[in-house]
Formats: structure tokens, C-alpha cells, sequence
């Protein structure tokens, strides 16, 4: 492809059509240019004919970036929301990074969603301005620490205009602190540009998590706890092992990202540290995603289970139902109330999620250890445990053999000692809605009623499948040596 040389002030436009070949060949097309020295902004345009059938993806790389995985260069994303933007050293639109902007061949990235059978004609447009501007300074995060021990809860999937969602991250920040949240991780698509808002802004009573979404055409998964943007350039189960390291490298967490249909994951599945078993609300398919984690536990692999929303903030805030930020919560045992102490309560599997931030407490011991430890025997286990708000539901506990014993939760504020067998390599805890459920149903019934559509396939409220509104994470068990 002819690497078109850049004149600041002047339209360059290129023409091309993508083909199936283009996708069987690679996920993320490379439209190489080269931009002059001096050049402070650099504006893009994009266009194609959108369809059904028809949907492409947009990015730009800098002069610095090399092949997958990159370190450097990536000057941002928007997937298919925006048909124009613009990097400048002073400012850049949401999902794109302002900075220097180094002369050299530069690389606007095509991402092949879905290409018709007839191919798609697409029109990009550059333009290059080298007006004198300031260079933007990234700001600095904050690290706010609350001393408190206790239970804190947050959502750990949402996104703002830096990808996919209308609303800026200042409307998001004011639904996590009108919903109660005490944490949030902010998982744009394929960027953290999003983070030059949220990181300054970090304070006690709302603590957010540095997150992305990698978001590919075989699944998405989220990253906790990062400190640079990841390359999500992932052609193979090759490139995820490079991206298991890089996560790994910076001390991060990995998490796959609601495995059902429309978008399950397709790749092998990696050394992953959580799988987001409760996504949305729960009749959206999310007892297929419980039975593979389960699956995944009964093999001997020790994951820890959390939840998210994948909330995309609108452009106001929108009146509050079953389904929002914080639908459903995940509930985290922390030390104290920090970034650090999130991520790795996260990867210790030191908590639980719930429907709602209001929604039913699940907690409980085995001999005297917590969930997400490893408890060594061979006898039977004594199990305590705490619930709250849900009285007339029903406890159930599960092994990987299945169900091993359920009872009626008898009042809003229950503790009891349990003694149970122990039941093979893990178990768990869950809350089934019973008294509950017609109430969820109806709930859910009103909210559709008024022209609001679920985030993914809804299962059927004349005949639904049982209601879960908490699930614990599990204790694990080893034999003595």
C-alpha cells in the first residue's frame, strides 16, 4: 500500500476496498502515511457504508509503535462510534491521547468486524496542522487511602465517551457515587485514555481502578490494576500468551468478559484470574457462564468469580431499575479501602456479587478460613455464614459434583454454623430467588415495558430460568500430605 507523505494544511485522502481476504489475513488492517516534522495536529475522517452486515473499526498508531505486542506509540481508539477525530500535542478527542507528535511513518488501524461478502469501500480523509501549540502534560492519578476495614463494593465494567457510551466520565463518576458505589473500574474499549480524567479524581469515598477492555472480534476481556495501555491486537491463542505476560508484567489482573452469546470468547482460555460470571442482569444468559466456571473449578483451576454491568453511560442521567450501574455489584473484604488493596482482593477471590448495591450479603467461612483460601482436610468442614436481605430465598451450596445441600434463608439477618461433608476440590454459595422472584420478574417486565432494551439476549420472563442474586466465591480443598 502506497504511504502517502503528509503536507500540513492539505486534505491527502485514501481510498480502498476492504475484503473478506483483508479479515482472513488479519484482524486489525495497517494504513500506513507518513507525517512530517512540526505537525501539531493531525485530524481524520472516516467513511463507509455501515450495515447490518457491515461494520469496521478505527484506531491510529505513531512513528513509535512496532508489531504486536507494542509498548509505545498508540495514540488511541474508537472502535466504530465516531467517523472523525484528532490527536494534537495539546488535546485529542475522548478515546485518543494528545502528546508530541513524533515525524515518521504513522499507522491508522482498520478493525475488521464484519465485512460483506461484496467487500466495503472506505474513504479516510488526514489532514495535518503544524500551528504552534502547547504539549499536554498527563496529569497526575491520585492514590486516596481509606484506613477502614470492611466490605466495599463497586462495579467493574462500565464504559464513557472515551468508547462506546454517550455520557462524559464526569456523569459516570455522579451515577457510581448516586448508586453507592465505593469503587469503579472505568474499562473503555481498547484504550485508557479515559484514565486522564478518572485518575486525578480517585478520592475515598470513590476509589477508581485503573482498567481497559481488550476488546477483540473473539472475545473481550478486562485488565485490573494496570499501569500502561495493552496492546489488543490479538490475531491467536500466540498473542494471548503475549498478552497474559504484559498483564503479568505490570502487575496486573486479567478477567474474560461475559462468555455468551453475542460475544463468547473464542480463543483458548488463558492463565486468567477472574471470569465475569454475573454480567447484566441475570436473565440474560448468565447461568451458561456459572456452568463453565464451575467446569473450569471441578478441573482444578482456581479463578476468582466477579460481576460487572458493562454499563455505557447515556448522555443524562436515566431513572434508576434492574438493570444500571452497579447491576450487579461486586463486594470485596478489603484491609483498607485503596486501589491495591481492590486488585487484590480481586485476584484472592476475597468476596462475592450481588444483584444490586443493595442487594443480598453473602458471606461465610470454612473452618474458619475465607472464601477464596484453601482449606486443607479430609473430614467434614464447619461452614459460618452470614446473609442478609433475603429472607424466604433459598441458600444453596454448590460442589463440583453439583448442588450439595440448600435451605430457606428464615429471615432478613441470618447467621447458622453448617456442618457439610467435604465436598471435593471446591466449594461455593448462592442465593436463588424464591420469595423473591416474582418481584425480580415483574421488575424486570415494567422496565422492558417502557421501550428500555437489555445490554444482551434476554431469557424468557414467562418462563425464566432460576433467579440467582448472590454468588460467593469459592473455598478451595486440598487433601493432606
Amino acid at each position: 500500500m502506497v504511504s502517502p507523505v503528509l503536507a500540513p494544511g492539505q486534505v491527502s485522502e485514501i481510498n480502498l476496498t476492504v475484503t473478506p481476504a483483508d479479515k482472513a489475513r488479519t484482524p486489525f488492517l495497517e494504513i500506513p502515511f507518513q507525517l512530517p516534522s512540526g505537525v501539531t495536529r493531525l485530524d481524520v475522517g472516516f467513511e463507509y457504508a455501515k450495515a447490518e452486515d457491515c461494520a469496521l473499526d478505527i484506531g491510529i498508531m505513531d512513528s513509535r509503535a512496532t508489531d504486536y505486542p507494542t509498548r509505545s506509540g498508540f495514540r488511541g481508539w474508537s472502535g466504530s462510534a465516531r467517523n472523525e477525530f484528532f490527536v494534537a500535542t495539546d488535546a485529542a478527542t475522548p478515546g485518543y491521547y494528545a502528546g508530541l507528535m513524533p515525524a515518521g511513518r504513522w499507522k491508522l488501524l482498520l478493525g475488521m468486524y464484519r465485512v460483506p461478502d461484496r467487500g466495503v469501500a472506505v474513504r479516510l480523509t488526514l489532514m495535518a496542522d503544524a500551528a504552534p501549540r502547547e504539549v499536554a502534560a498527563a496529569p497526575k492519578p491520585a492514590t486516596p487511602r481509606g484506613e477502614r476495614p470492611g466490605w466495599y463494593r463497586g462495579d467493574l465494567h462500565c464504559h464513557t465517551h472515551h468508547s462506546d457510551a454517550r455520557g462524559g466520565p464526569e456523569l459516570l463518576a455522579e451515577s457510581a457515587r448516586l448508586a453507592g458505589l465505593d469503587f469503579l473500574a472505568v474499562t473503555d474499549h481498547n484504550t485508557t485514555s479515559q484514565w486522564r480524567y478518572f485518575g486525578p479524581r480517585s478520592s475515598e469515598d470513590l476509589v477508581f481502578i485503573p482498567g481497559m477492555e481488550v476488546t477483540t472480534y473473539r472475545g473481550h476481556a478486562n485488565v485490573f490494576g494496570l499501569n500502561e495501555w495493552i496492546d489488543f491486537r490479538l490475531a491467536n491463542s500466540t498473542d494471548l500468551d503475549a498478552l497474559v505476560r504484559e498483564v503479568r508484567r505490570q502487575g496486573a489482573i486479567l478477567s474474560i468478559n461475559h462468555d455468551k452469546e453475542p460475544l463468547p470468547w473464542d480463543f483458548d482460555y488463558p492463565d486468567m484470574d477472574c471470569m465475569e460470571v454475573f454480567h447484566g442482569h441475570w436473565l440474560t444468559s448468565n447461568d451458561g457462564v456459572l456452568a463453565k466456571y464451575d467446569r473450569f473449578l471441578a478441573d482444578g483451576r482456581r479463578i476468582s468469580l466477579i460481576g460487572g454491568s458493562d454499563y455505557h453511560q447515556p448522555a443524562e442521567q436515566e431513572r434508576p431499575g434492574p438493570v444500571g450501574l452497579g447491576k450487579p455489584t461486586t463486594v470485596l473484604w478489603l484491609p483498607r479501602l485503596d486501589a491495591c488493596a481492590v486488585v487484590e482482593a480481586l485476584g484472592n477471590g476475597h468476596g462475592y456479587v450481588t444483584e444490586s448495591p443493595t442487594g443480598p450479603h453473602l458471606a461465610f467461612t470454612a473452618d474458619g478460613q475465607p472464601m477464596g483460601s484453601t482449606v486443607t482436610g479430609s473430614d467434614d468442614i464447619t461452614l459460618e455464614v452470614e446473609v442478609r436481605g433475603a429472607s424466604g430465598d433459598r441458600l444453596v451450596w454448590v460442589g463440583e459434583e453439583g448442588p450439595v445441600s440448600e435451605m430457606l434463608i428464615p429471615d432478613d439477618a441470618w447467621n447458622e454454623t453448617i456442618r457439610l461433608p467435604m465436598p471435593g476440590r471446591f466449594l461455593r454459595a448462592e442465593i436463588l430467588a424464591d420469595a423473591s422472584r416474582a418481584r425480580a420478574i415483574k421488575d424486570l417486565r415494567d422496565w422492558c415495558a417502557k421501550g428500555t432494551e437489555l445490554p444482551r439476549a434476554q431469557q424468557s420472563l414467562t418462563a425464566a430460568p432460576p433467579i440467582r442474586r448472590t454468588l460467593s466465591n469459592p473455598v478451595y480443598f486440598e487433601a493432606p500430605k
